[in-house]
């Protein structure tokens, strides 16, 4: 598929994790003939969750169509899930696209959206289970396609993600340029980054350590549940 016109938006919102947006941009950016569009309410300044400041380049009701629409996550999800605005400039755009794309816990606010009902999808390990309360099948892996679907599990896998959606826009042949280029040979000092490899009493205390978050993020997704049988067609 040419990836000539090709328009990638990626929202923003404050308390986002910023390796979420900024791991699939550095992927993105190197496919040729590409518009990245870093999409807000307002043009002003959006902080991440560490305090780094990112500046959008067009608002949402400035966006009239995309070829990808990816979600990031971050702490910022919980309220963006209950975000109107947000959640309508979503339902209004996911038509125009090619591919509706999440990374981390981003695929809650599709999910809040309408936008994963019946479809397989992924999240950060922690919250992975709430993406059933909207609809969705839950699967734990590191990056899930289903139809025009990607989703990404938790922060670095945005990066396996985005290499994922340059295949499928532009041929794998770009993507593994994309990827020598950036030289992503990933070794990691431990074997620790999924509760399938991490010992499991490292699993148990960062479990506990996250429990009280993850409890109030449930409480949201099951009100945006609720929000989402109401208007479902019987």
């Amino acid at each position: 598929m040419s990836t000539k016109d090709t328009r990638i938006g990626l929202v923003l919102f404050p308390r986002l994790t910023q390796l979420d947006l900024t791991g699939p941009v550095e992927v993105f950016g190197r496919m040729p003939e590409i518009e990245i569009v870093l999409l807000w309410k307002t043009l002003e300044p959006v902080p991440s969750d560490q305090g780094m400041c990112i500046l959008p380049t067009a608002t949402f009701e400035d966006c009239d169509s995309l070829d990808v629409i990816c979600v990031p996550g971050g702490p910022g999800q919980v309220q963006l899930m209950e975000d109107e605005d947000t959640l309508q400039f979503l339902r209004r755009i996911a038509p125009t696209c090619k591919f509706v794309t999440s990374v981390c816990t981003g695929s809650l606010v599709l999910g809040a959206a309408g936008l994963l009902n019946g479809y397989r999808a992924t999240s950060h390990w922690s919250s992975v289970d709430q993406l059933s309360l909207l609809g969705a099948e839950p699967v734990s892996e590191r990056v899930v396609r289903d139809r025009n679907r990607i989703t990404g599990a938790g922060v670095t896998s945005g990066i396996d993600f985005a290499l994922t959606v340059v295949a499928e826009l532009a041929g794998e042949d770009v993507a593994q340029e994309i990827q020598l280029q950036m030289e992503y040979d990933p070794e990691p000092p431990y074997q620790a980054g999924s509760p399938r490899s991490a010992p499991p009493a490292l699993v148990t205390t960062t479990r506990e350590k996250l429990a009280s978050f993850i409890a109030r993020r449930r409480t949201v997704t099951e009100r945006a549940a609720k929000r989402l049988a109401n208007v479902r067609p019987a």
